[in-house]
């Protein structure tokens, strides 16, 4: 019999963990929080010092009862949840709730490797208070938000919606967004591109050059008369050039991935939205069977802000650049990353636990999705430790007459860390590197004359802002200091899941719900939903983490202005009501557009007398010949589809509305 108890989230972590720990140990799973304020109050004492009231939840008691049973006879017990804020206070409310008394050790590894491990439980510590701290300071603030301002969505919109304090800063950022796209107005530009030629050389001699001043002015053209006018000027001048600019440029290495960084390239590159992705990391993380006796932990911990590595990592992962790539590609001492001043130093950057397994030797053991995210975590950790890509740059200058033209042509010295990973970059960026490596310019000197092929008007228009994708928003709240590691994703999902975003061809459109529910809390609650104060919010969170604020500060500063705004708010939302000119079949009142957790619909304007109600249908006939129903817009828990209004005569369902209306 086991002397020991281990306690971790998932089952996959308790079984590769068990193997690696082998016969002494019995390790079970927690199932994620088995601890939690309750769900049907505010489970926070205000009035004394924001002390939450943490409870079982009730359907972890038979879990609860069983991890009782489990520790029985047991020597020791080990928390070994994840190295975060969330794995320390699931640790630590386990051991209040039903170890207390008893002896419960920490350990903690950014790795589940059998070295890792290993090294975690020789050292066993205490619980970390600060962590804890940090996190219930964060629980409490986000329930009292979520407590008091959904219930205000009820008096304005509709019962069931719920608001978040950093998911509807979330929301706000994409609702401007949009309102910017409405705004713009596209202005019509034209470019001239010339195409010229070294005369009498023999072989590719053509490059192309783009019209950029006219009498030493920037060159801005916007009617298609006027680029023709210029056009028929050039036909007859004698195009020379007047000055060839060499550059040698180096494009270094980014930094191994961190969470946000990994996010977006996983958008970017597999088209992953951000909850797949960590999802997809999670499996990874915590151990898959590649045909060893054990499930292995294939990857570092997939919620980090820190570039750092282990010395021992950078160790291996130079001899096997050396090894494949050649001595070259290495630089003379190991490339080091600076990360931004809230990271946790303590943590590892998202790395392969070992470097010599590469994904080509693990394809027969992950599914596709596994195995394209182990390669793009593989290779920008070896790309991390190489080299830079050094590039001759060349500008050359020519004119005709008062017009001045340019050409931009990159040539490739020497790859570099680009052998192993090409990052993505701007889609406007990356075109116009992908232009300038086309422009092959062939040799020429300052003075001589150039042939003209032909000259190229082109007609543009200005672009809105697009709107945010996964990995645009998750790098906007980055840079906004909005949110951690651990709450990119579960913004997005959660903002999505509440229909008041939906994503439409890989980008986040703001529904009319989720319009009015930014609209009311920008107007009734703008510090809250203020980017800087959300950003100050989270550096007072790590604050509490590094012991030089407290929780209760922290917690009276936020909740005086807060509980301000909240009566002003209640004293003074009135319910939005729009009055259609539809009447109620039953009693002959105006019907009234109310919106609902299903979307919105037509409801008696005389509720809760007449409780007659109609879906509101999209226009759009049913696909089913005869049936002469109209497609009405349906959720459910895999987002939106539409139904025919004769459900349940007619069954008719479509991930997508048609385009034509009759």
């Amino acid at each position: 019999m086991s002397k020991n108890l281990v306690i971790v989230e998932s089952p996959t972590k308790a079984k590769t963990i068990g193997k690696i720990l082998g016969q002494d140990y019995t390790v079970v799973s927690s199932m994620g929080h088995i601890i939690d304020l309750p769900a049907k109050r505010l489970g926070v004492d205000v009035e004394n010092k924001f002390e939450p009231e943490y409870v079982v939840i009730p359907a972890k008691k038979k879990l609860l009862a069983q991890l009782k049973k489990d520790a029985k006879a047991k020597e020791k017990i080990y928390v070994a949840t994840d190295p975060d804020r969330e794995g320390e206070a699931i640790g630590w409310q386990i051991k209040e709730k039903v170890f207390k008394g008893k002896d419960v050790l920490r350990v903690s590894f950014h790795e589940i490797t059998p070295q890792a491990v290993e090294e975690a439980f020789k050292n066993a510590r205490e619980f970390d208070a600060k962590m804890i701290e940090a996190q219930a300071g964060r629980r409490v603030l986000d329930r009292l938000v979520g407590y008091f301002l959904s219930p205000l969505l009820w008096k304005k919109l509709a019962r069931g919606l719920s608001a978040g304090r950093v998911q509807s800063v979330g929301l706000r950022l994409i609702v401007e967004r949009e309102r910017q796209i409405q705004k713009f107005v596209a202005s019509e530009y034209w470019e001239i591109a010339a195409e010229l030629f070294k005369p009498r050389v023999s072989g590719e001699s053509h490059f192309c050059a783009k019209l950029e001043k006219i009498d030493g002015q920037k060159a801005e053209i916007s009617r298609q008369q006027d680029a023709q006018g210029i056009c028929d000027q050039l036909k007859d001048k004698e195009f020379k050039v007047l000055e060839i600019k060499k550059t040698e440029k180096k494009r270094y290495p980014a930094a191994p991935f961190i969470t946000s960084t990994m996010q977006q390239e996983a958008f970017n590159k597999l088209r992953f939205n951000a909850s797949k992705t960590m999802l997809v990391a999670q499996q990874l993380y915590e151990g898959i069977n590649i045909g060893e006796d054990n499930p292995v932990g294939l990857i570092t911990y997939m919620r980090t802000d820190s570039p750092n590595v282990a010395s021992v990592a950078i160790q291996e992962v130079r001899q096997h650049i050396g090894r494949s790539f050649g001595k070259d590609f290495l630089p003379e001492k190991p490339n080091i990353f600076k990360a931004k001043k809230s990271a946790q130093e303590a943590h590892e950057a998202i790395r392969p636990s070992y470097v010599c397994r590469s994904p080509e030797s693990l394809k027969d053991f992950l599914d596709h999705d596994q195995l394209r995210l182990y390669e793009l975590i593989y290779n920008r950790f070896l790309a991390s430790q190489m080299k830079p890509a050094e590039f001759l740059a060349t500008a050359v200058d020519i004119a005709a007459d008062k017009y001045l033209f340019v050409a931009n042509g990159s040539h490739l010295l020497f790859e570099g860390f680009l052998a192993a990973y090409n990052k993505s970059e701007d889609e406007e960026k990356e075109d116009e590197e992908k232009e300038k490596a086309k422009n092959v310019i062939p040799p020429l000197e300052e003075g001589e004359i150039l042939g003209l092929e032909k000259l190229t008007p082109s007609q543009h228009f200005t672009k809105p802002p697009p709107r945010y994708s996964d990995s645009s928003l998750i790098k906007a709240l980055e840079e906004e200091g909005i949110g951690r590691p651990s709450t990119y994703a579960p913004i997005i999902y959660t903002i999505i899941m509440r229909d008041y975003v939906r994503r439409i061809k890989g980008y986040l459109n703001p529904t009319e719900l989720g319009f009015k529910v930014n609209d009311m809390l920008v107007e009734y609650f703008p510090k809250i939903l203020d980017f800087k104060f959300t950003a100050f919010m989270e550096e007072e969170l790590d604050q509490i983490e590094e012991g030089t604020l407290s929780r209760l500060k922290v917690l009276e500063d936020f909740y005086a202005p807060f509980k301000e705004s909240l009566d002003f708010a209640q004293a003074n939302i009135v319910k939005e009501v729009i009055v259609t000119d539809q009447v109620c079949e039953k009693c002959g009142k105006p019907l009234i557009v109310k919106w609902g957790r299903r979307g919105k619909f037509l409801s008696c304007s005389d509720f809760p007398k007449c409780k007659n109600s109609k879906s509101i249908t999209s226009g759009v006939k049913c696909s089913i010949e005869n049936c002469g129903g109209e497609l009405i817009e349906r959720h459910s828990k895999r987002g939106v589809f539409y139904g025919c209004s004769n459900f349940p005569k007619c069954t008719f369902t479509a991930r997508t509305l048609p385009e034509d209306k009759e």
